[in-house]
């Protein structure tokens, strides 16, 4: 653009192994005609009981929960670790998740679930809707592979190796591996790049359509060395870069050699907090063709508890129009096309700034991200 669950699961270090807990669910959508009160749970209770012999089987001890009319709830409990949740709603919603340790096996769980499956078809003589049943879930592993998307959405990594993990003075800084993506940079919980991402590089640079020859260039952030790894292509005649943290070792394939020196023949490294330098530089006169801030995306909403993001970007782009020459340009990410409030707040925003600007967006595909973002 011209002008990116409560679900939690504690690891405590004295445990003496490792243990995965796999989540295997299914969902039962029942037809309307059975999905109303008139499910009584004496049908309920029915239906139970015909399911009762798979579990005997598998020597898992049924204990029932009060639901205070809501229905049927159910845990399970076997010998081999195993535990089951079954949840009947009144209104015809039918929940199914099972966990089980490392190690269990595979073919005995799948044939468990199957023969609930076809028990409960069964049982409800054609009645059910729907069936939808989800993979596993893998919980306590040493390799984090869940990520949420901008949007608060699950997304499944197949990373198979923590690379580097150290907390700076300014964030917590992870570098795990991906077997489709290369290399991912995590910042604060937030997949910030993976080297499958030159995509977004380029999208943050203008997509093919500047030309950077001659010209002096800022760039805030960037601390994988991607965006300067492109630009120093280009032959501009000078970059300058604010920076607090960089990861050359980690990330070769998108930063090259860029981050081995602070200074090259084009361009210089500066690892500052970059809004005091802004301030100097607008104080001293100091201009540039292109901005380009990588620094962070538009926050996630306009809730109160994002004000302090919103504070920070009105204060980033205010300090960066002050650097830009006139004509220049300014470039920088937005966030997940699904945040619709927030995209428009950041666009509403941009017709506030101190001095007209004209601003225009494109749609990229960030492999890494697996979903469409703004530039």
């Amino acid at each position: 653009m011209f002008l990116r669950k409560t679900y939690c699961t504690f690891k405590l270090s004295v445990l003496k192994g490792i243990v995965f807990v796999f989540g295997l669910n299914y969902t039962f959508k029942l037809n309307e005609s059975v999905c109303c009160p008139s499910l009584c749970l004496a049908d309920v209770s029915a239906t139970v009981r015909g399911l009762q012999s798979i579990f005997q089987e598998q020597e898992m001890t049924e204990n029932v929960h009060d639901s205070e009319g809501h229905g049927y709830l159910a845990t399970f409990v076997g010998k081999n670790g195993r535990f089951a949740i079954l949840r009947m709603h009144s209104h015809g919603l039918v929940t199914f998740d099972l966990q089980c340790l490392e190690g269990d096996d595979v073919a005995q769980v799948d044939n468990l679930l199957n023969a609930l499956e076809k028990k409960l078809k069964a049982l409800l003589d054609g009645n059910i809707q729907r069936i939808k049943r989800l993979p596993a879930l893998m919980r306590g592993s040493d390799v984090d592979r869940y990520w949420p998307t901008a949007d608060g959405r699950l997304m499944e990594y197949d990373i198979d190796e923590a690379v580097y993990e150290k907390d700076s003075a300014y964030q917590n800084i992870k570098i795990l591996h991906s077997r489709q993506f290369g290399n991912m940079l995590i910042l604060n919980g937030d997949v910030n790049l993976a080297e499958s991402d030159l995509p977004y590089t380029q999208a943050i640079m203008g997509s093919g359509k500047e030309h950077y020859a001659g010209k002096e260039v800022l760039i805030l952030g960037g601390g994988d060395g991607g965006i300067l790894h492109e630009a120093v292509k280009l032959k501009p005649k000078m970059i300058t870069m604010l920076v607090i943290d960089g990861c050359r070792k980690h990330m070769r394939k998108t930063c090259g050699n860029v981050l081995d020196n602070l200074k090259g023949d084009c361009y210089e490294i500066l690892v500052q907090d970059c809004v005091p330098v802004l301030k100097k530089f607008a104080e001293q006169g100091r201009t540039f063709d292109y901005v380009i801030n990588d620094l962070t995306a538009v926050p996630i909403s306009t809730a109160p508890e994002e004000d302090s993001t919103w504070e920070f970007l009105r204060l980033i782009l205010d300090l960066s129009i002050r650097v830009l020459r006139p004509g220049g340009k300014y470039f920088t990410q937005g966030n997940c096309v699904n945040l619709t409030d927030a995209l428009s707040e950041y666009e509403k925003l941009l017709c506030r700034l101190s001095c007209k600007v004209d601003f225009s967006k494109e749609m990229v595909c960030v492999p890494s991200y697996m979903e469409l973002y703004p530039f």
